[in-house]
């Protein structure tokens, strides 16, 4: 980070990368993860930043930099193990069914934002979602294994769909 158009970011990362990469390096066990996440932490920093003026203090940077870099850190794990159950499943199949790389990596991508999707939702509007969009179980059922009115599962669903809406409107250009 030879710019100095950021300063502040700048002796930041010039004090405190070399300790980030440590911590990271601790909870990843590998050190290429460690290197990337630790890039990707003042990545996250510098995109934040819209101008030079608009450098915030911070007075702990490396309780500020932990939070941030334990957040990709997780994000880091849960793709590794979104990944890894596509892996599984695909290695069920015939091997003719196997996708191409670009295939493979749109899948990936797509399960990932589902993830995202999903953990954004409250937790029962998400188990009445997947009971009924995943094992195709019927509303009673639902409003019986959750403790609800079917009315209530309705909503439930309501509520599933309309964020699945908002969230692909969020895409388009």
């Amino acid at each position: 980070m030879a710019h100095s158009a950021y300063p502040q970011l700048h002796n930041l990362y010039m004090d405190h990368s070399h300790w980030l990469q440590g911590f990271l390096y601790r909870q990843m066990g590998c050190q290429a993860t460690a290197a990337d996440l630790a890039q990707d932490t003042f990545l996250r920093l510098l995109t934040r930043q819209q101008s030079p003026q608009q450098e915030e203090a911070i007075e702990q940077p490396r309780a500020y930099l932990g939070r941030i870099a334990r957040g990709l850190a997780a994000n880091h794990w849960r793709r590794r193990d979104i990944e890894q159950a596509y892996l599984q499943a695909l290695a069920q199949q015939p091997e003719a069914t196997a996708p191409s790389p670009e295939t493979y990596h749109v899948i990936v991508e797509t399960l990932i934002r589902i993830d995202a999707l999903l953990r954004d939702l409250p937790t029962r509007v998400r188990q009445a979602f997947l009971l009924s969009r995943l094992e195709g179980v019927r509303y009673a059922a639902i409003a019986e294994s959750l403790g609800v009115s079917e009315r209530m599962v309705k909503k439930y669903m309501a509520q599933a769909m309309l964020h699945c809406l908002q969230l692909g409107d969020d895409d388009l250009p």
